[in-house]
């Protein structure tokens, strides 16, 4: 996402560069460029003008530090001024009432209600140790209730036991009174969408928010309708009162103008980004990090934060000891490879990478999600002796494991050729440190 916007960018700071100070002529130029790439990317016409006007004053208003050229000054200004149309500071999801904390999720059809409400449950429950209780109230589509109760399942989370021949109204209000016997501290509603706003699900909302008094009513947004996706906050919140915001398929190729307007126009927080299809891609929404990534300086606290999520202590201490024993095998290999694709895509790990943007434009990441399976595949058909000792792997052992792993001799030979590549880069990260991890790292996909 915001591919076209952070090109623009890129090359708008580029024209700054060698300039000797900041003046109004090569700012309204700068601007111009920087103006074209907000509206390519669909941002509503009033931020454009209001973020325009606020990088101006500020930009001619500020004095040319020595330290800094130009071009890296015009990058500070703008970097803020994206922190502000994001919203400013992180803000959390607020959960301070009586439990059962009663929150209700709204939007048109499609915009993924249902995955993200299983998505939020499964955030609550990891990270805020609460105990959800879903709530499939869209009796219109009998699929997002069975959808909704398979993936509370899948989560080990209780569901209520919706009935489609019920009205949404009393569904709440029984399920309300469910959650309290059962003692669970939050209450996720699934209400129904339509194609477009009309006044009976307005009605009909309406009557859920009065029957069960929600605390937070969070409105998902596609980011991929762009300025559809604020008009469609604005009626919400004009009829129930929106609370916040979350915004879907944000790794997708929209062009980011329901992320830059939304906030702005609405003057509700977001909250949430999904990020992926499955359940644990969904992250608390912060403006700083969001504006970096815009900016192609990466996001090195939300790659910190998924390598706290995801990578087990354990594990983590294993593997450490065996690289100061050198004693790393291809089990220990196998450990890696999974913790990574924990982690995420490899493009979504590549942007958050200062500078590895560009990167991950160039990785295919299908290309590389099938190389991963098919090093899992190798090496679950060997045997644990043969794990441990890799120079077991003799001509008919690597027959054998190739016919057992749908593979060829010449895909066990490049892995192994990886993995001794590898080997030799922990042992001299155990002698010299960490500097050399990335200065060493081979390249696992070639």
């Amino acid at each position: 996402m915001f591919e076209s916007l952070t090109d623009k960018l890129e090359l708008t700071f580029k024209r700054l560069r060698g300039q000797g100070k900041i003046t109004e002529s090569n700012i309204d130029d700068a601007l111009r460029d920087v103006r074209l790439g907000l509206l390519e990317a669909d941002v509503h016409l009033k931020v454009v003008r209001s973020f325009l006007d606020a990088v101006k004053a500020k930009a001619m208003g500020k004095e040319v530090l020595l330290s800094l050229t130009p071009e890296q000054q015009f990058i500070g200004v703008v970097r803020d001024e994206l922190v502000e149309l994001l919203g400013g500071d992180y803000q959390e999801l607020d959960l301070k009432t009586a439990p059962p904390v009663v929150i209700m999720l709204v939007g048109l059809q499609g915009s993924g209600k249902t995955t993200t409400l299983a998505k939020l449950a499964r955030y609550l429950k990891n990270e805020k140790k609460r105990t959800p209780y879903l709530v499939p109230a869209d009796i219109y589509r009998p699929a997002a209730i069975e959808q909704l109760k398979i993936l509370a399942k899948e989560l080990d989370l209780p569901v209520y036991d919706s009935n489609p021949e019920t009205s949404p109204v009393t569904i709440c209000r029984q399920a309300l009174d469910e959650a309290k016997k059962k003692f669970c501290d939050v209450l996720l509603i699934d209400t129904a969408g339509r194609l477009h706003i009309d006044e009976e699900l307005m009605a009909e909302l309406s009557a859920i928010k009065a029957a069960v008094n929600p605390h937070q009513i969070l409105f998902v947004a596609d980011s991929m309708t762009g300025q559809d996706a604020v008009n469609q906050a604005l009626g919400f919140d004009g009829k129930l009162g929106v609370s916040g915001v979350i915004l879907t398929k944000l790794d997708g190729d929209s062009r980011g103008g329901a992320a830059l307007s939304i906030r702005q126009m609405v003057g509700k927080p977001i909250l949430f980004s999904g990020v992926g299809e499955k359940l644990d891609a969904f992250e608390p929404f912060y403006p700083d990090r969001l504006a970096s990534r815009i900016l192609g300086m990466g996001d090195v606290l939300s790659l910190i934060d998924k390598v706290q999520q995801n990578v087990e202590q354990k594990e983590a201490e294993k593997l450490q000891e065996a690289f100061q024993k050198q004693q790393f095998t291809l089990e220990e290999f196998l450990v890696q490879l999974q913790q990574i694709k924990r982690m995420g895509s490899m493009n979504s790990l590549l942007e958050m990478i200062p500078g590895g943007k560009k990167l991950a434009s160039q990785v295919d990441a299908e290309k590389a999600e099938k190389e991963l399976k098919r090093v899992e595949a190798i090496i679950h058909s060997m045997t644990i002796q043969e794990r441990r000792n890799p120079a077991l792997l003799n001509g008919s052992r690597r027959k054998r494991i190739a016919l057992g792993s749908g593979t060829t001799v010449n895909d066990i030979n490049r892995l192994m050729k990886q993995f001794l590549e590898m080997k030799k880069m922990m042992q001299r990260v155990s002698k010299l440190g960490v500097k050399s991890l990335m200065s060493h790292m081979p390249n696992p996909f070639h």
